[in-house]
């Protein structure tokens, strides 16, 4: 089977780049030994009067990369407004930050549908289509009016919220109805997946039958696949980072000190606000730890043109520096603050010179940094992972010291425990979350999906239809944007 892997955003994976998320790190691996081929946006635009070639196609392990550039006038409303100012927020239960227009969900359809376009040329024998995220949520069904009947599932990397919250994202019942073109839905947690099922049931009023939804489309199954990493790669990165100048001057800049770090896109549901906090009140309340332990947080910025993320910017860099004002010396800063990205191999050893991980995102999908820490540290002697129980990730690591990162005191103790735990209980574990790493891997991740899309296909066919419809995506298109002129 051809296997067709499509996201908003694709990854070459060169050693010394800096990563963009968790989902281009997943996906590297996955594309790298499969020989799939890996479709996104080039990350430029072109205007309307252009033909839609592919910027670039190269070759990525056994598998290649193709991307294309993604059509200006609909870019905007798409990326920034649609997809990161309606669903993100959402999907992440802060629908008061949802800023939208009607002509943003057209033009995130628009580009839906150009890119269901562009993917026809990949079309071949025994295709598969398996599709990244929440900025895709309508292809499968604009790839279903192009006449596609092979193989399409798709994967949330984010979590799915209640309905009441979904509810609140404008054309949601006919953008998650279009969801049901899909053969396979697949979620992070049972949570996330339960939250859809809830929706299709309680608000589109469809049958529901051991995870399966019954609609216009067929039959759709929603199923958990929580995704991992390469465990045992991310710890060879880790024992060869010692000598990389980074990690070395990292190391020589301690001076004995215990170091925690955190490693997050600068984004609102990482939590960055109270992590910091957390770590105030640890210096303010037990003031033992001052010069004990300190804090690098590296944290990327991203989508600097939607106004939460700029406030949130100003609120970080501003905090850092009353916290470092009040708490540093001259020769010590508590906090080393970063607004810049490192690659895979060099984040390794930095997670490894880090006595305590500090993941405590506000709401998360999965959180491949908690994973990719515990998997870098020296089994000899192990750093402990500060997690908070909302990660999609704590259902797995258990054996983290788990926290509410609502609860500013609780993650102070939290710290505080984390660093002055002994060998034999760090070591404990460590070794029971490695065990679980070990067992959930990113390759078993995505053979499974690729195995249960094949199964799931194979009985939608076999099963007869429930109505013939008009194509919906088809229908929709040509009510809502008449009087626009198409790419």
């Amino acid at each position: 089977m051809n296997l067709v892997v499509v996201s908003n955003r694709v990854a070459r994976g060169k050693p010394n780049e800096p990563m963009t998320g968790g989902l281009a790190a997943a996906l590297l691996p996955v594309v790298e030994h499969s020989g799939a081929i890996w479709v996104g946006s080039s990350g430029r635009v072109r205007d309307g009067h252009q033909k839609e070639p592919f910027a670039e196609i190269e070759a990525l392990g056994t598998g290649a990369i193709a991307t294309l550039d993604l059509p200006a006038a609909h870019y905007g409303g798409y990326y920034e407004g649609f997809a990161n100012s309606a669903l993100w927020p959402a999907l992440h239960s802060r629908s008061d930050l949802i800023r939208v227009s009607r002509d943003d969900y057209v033009s995130y359809r628009e580009v839906n549908a150009f890119m269901a376009r562009a993917l026809m040329r990949f079309r071949k024998n025994k295709t598969a289509f398996w599709v990244q995220d929440y900025h895709f949520l309508a292809l499968g069904a604009e790839l279903r009016d192009l006449g596609v009947d092979d193989p399409i599932g798709f994967f949330l990397h984010t979590p799915w919220p209640v309905v009441a919250v979904m509810q609140g994202v404008p054309n949601h019942r006919e953008l998650i109805t279009t969801m049901l073109a899909y053969d396979l839905l697949g979620f992070q947690t049972e949570t996330d997946c339960q939250n859809f099922l809830n929706y299709a049931g309680s608000e589109l009023g469809l049958v529901i039958e051991d995870g399966v939804v019954l609609s216009q489309h067929g039959r759709t199954r929603c199923q958990v696949f929580p995704i991992g990493i390469d465990a045992e790669k991310f710890a060879a990165y880790a024992a060869k980072s010692a000598s990389h100048p980074d990690v070395s001057r990292l190391r020589r800049s301690l001076n004995g000190e215990r170091l925690a770090i955190g490693v997050d896109r600068l984004d609102y549901s990482k939590g960055l606000v109270n992590r910091i906090c957390a770590f105030d009140r640890l210096w303010t309340e037990q003031p033992q730890f001052a010069r004990s332990i300190s804090l690098l947080q590296i944290a990327n910025p991203s989508r600097g043109g939607i106004e939460a993320y700029g406030n949130l910017q100003n609120e970080v860099a501003r905090l850092v520096t009353d916290v470092n004002g009040r708490h540093g010396e001259v020769d010590w800063t508590p906090i080393r603050y970063l607004n810049k990205g490192f690659s895979q191999a060099v984040l390794a050893g930095l997670y490894r010179t880090a006595q305590v991980g500090v993941v405590t995102p506000l709401h998360d999908g999965m959180n491949l940094v908690a994973k990719e820490y515990v998997a870098a540290q020296n089994p000899a002697d192990p750093g402990v992972l500060v997690l908070s129980k909302f990660a999609g990730a704590a259902n797995e690591l258990d054996a983290a010291l788990l926290v509410n990162p609502h609860d500013i005191d609780g993650m102070a103790r939290a710290i505080a425990v984390a660093a002055a735990m002994p060998l034999t209980e760090r070591k404990m574990r460590w070794d029971a979350m490695m065990k679980k790493l070990r067992g959930h891997t990113i390759q078993q991740w995505s053979s499974d999906f690729v195995a249960e899309l094949e199964k799931c296909r194979t009985e939608k066919v076999a099963a007869a239809p429930l109505a013939a419809q008009p194509p919906q995506a088809l229908r929709w298109l040509k009510s809502a944007i008449s009087g626009v002129r198409l790419i």
